[in-house]
């Protein structure tokens, strides 16, 4: 393990130490998968994994304007992973679908004409997906791993036409870039990888969600600010959404395992649903004479933060699903 310009280099055994240690307070619901298409094979060299993670983080500060690289990890051809943007912080991967998710970049370009994907990278992508999956305890399919051909690049509706979308993570990603192919070619192996894995219902201690309305909101190693702050955690960013297992007063403890507390004056109950139709329409208001923004798909998870004659709000932005079409945990 060996850290530069801020970015820490594992080996897949490596990250699977060091992400049992990890501590998040944000609740994650799905993981991306992303190729860089440029940078490709052709500039991997073999050692300049530090070089081309800055060069990237460069880009996206640069010329997209984010304050930081996009993704939380990359994965590079000879297996390695490079981390990138803190874990507390929502990535800017897939426009709408950024909450919640972890973000994985394959180093390479997976396309059709493109790279062939090396051996050692192929199991660290499987590995580290089965992983993350392990830890946030989530389901093996199609709506906690997600691929980014599947969103709509203006309004990160999923939708299954090929309009207005990238090719990412590749159309020869694991067989190709079609939810029928992740299912049928990339969830068995990670599912394999797992071995016995019977995801439980996480919901189980938890007793209530918030989300984070401060922009930047500390942990504490006690309910008082009295308290140090937590060393290892980083404080939590806007719009995170939290598992609350106990509360004292005004304060909220987001661990169960851990004395960590965040200030509940700073978050607002939300309550988790998951979409029962088909398709659901999403609007720009709380009712049907508003704008069409996008839909969702059944068994999509979403938060609901705010409710108005049998409609609600599931964003800071103004976007709205009614309510008789969700189911409530």
């Amino acid at each position: 393990m060996h850290t530069k310009y801020g970015f820490t280099k594992m080996t897949i055994a490596e990250f699977s130490s060091w992400l049992q240690h990890q501590r998040i307070g944000r609740t994650i619901l799905k993981i991306q998968q992303h190729h860089t298409w440029n940078p490709n094979y052709a500039l991997f060299n073999g050692i300049n994994h530090f070089e081309r993670q800055r060069a990237m983080k460069n880009h996206h500060v640069a010329h997209n304007g984010w304050q930081d690289i996009g993704q939380h990890f990359t994965i590079f051809p000879d297996g390695t992973i490079l981390t990138g943007r803190s874990l507390e912080k929502t990535p800017a991967c897939i426009f709408g679908q950024n909450a919640g998710s972890i973000c994985i970049e394959n180093f390479g370009n997976f396309d059709h004409d493109g790279d062939i994907m090396r051996p050692e990278q192929r199991d660290s992508i499987v590995q580290v997906t089965a992983l993350l999956c392990k830890k946030f305890n989530l389901p093996i399919n199609e709506f906690s791993i997600i691929y980014h051909h599947w969103f709509d690049l203006a309004t990160g509706e999923r939708n299954y036409s090929s309009i207005n979308k990238k090719s990412c993570p590749g159309s020869n990603f694991f067989g190709g870039n079609k939810v029928s192919d992740c299912i049928n070619y990339f969830l068995p192996l990670v599912s394999q990888a797992l071995g016995v894995y019977n995801p439980g219902d996480s919901t189980n201690h938890v007793n209530k969600y918030v989300v984070v309305t401060a922009s930047r909101l500390n942990i504490r190693q006690g309910p008082s600010t009295s308290f140090p702050s937590a060393s290892d955690r980083a404080p939590i960013e806007r719009g995170s959404i939290i598992r609350v297992y106990e509360e004292n007063g005004e304060w909220l403890k987001i661990s169960n395992s851990k004395s960590h507390w965040i200030f509940g004056r700073f978050t607002k109950e939300v309550i988790r649903a998951t979409i029962n139709a088909q398709v659901l329409r999403v609007r720009n208001g709380p009712g049907t004479n508003f704008a069409i923004l996008g839909t969702l798909p059944k068994g999509e998870e979403v938060f609901v933060l705010e409710e108005m004659n049998d409609w609600c709000k599931i964003d800071f932005d103004e976007k709205w699903l009614a309510k008789s079409f969700l189911n409530f945990s």
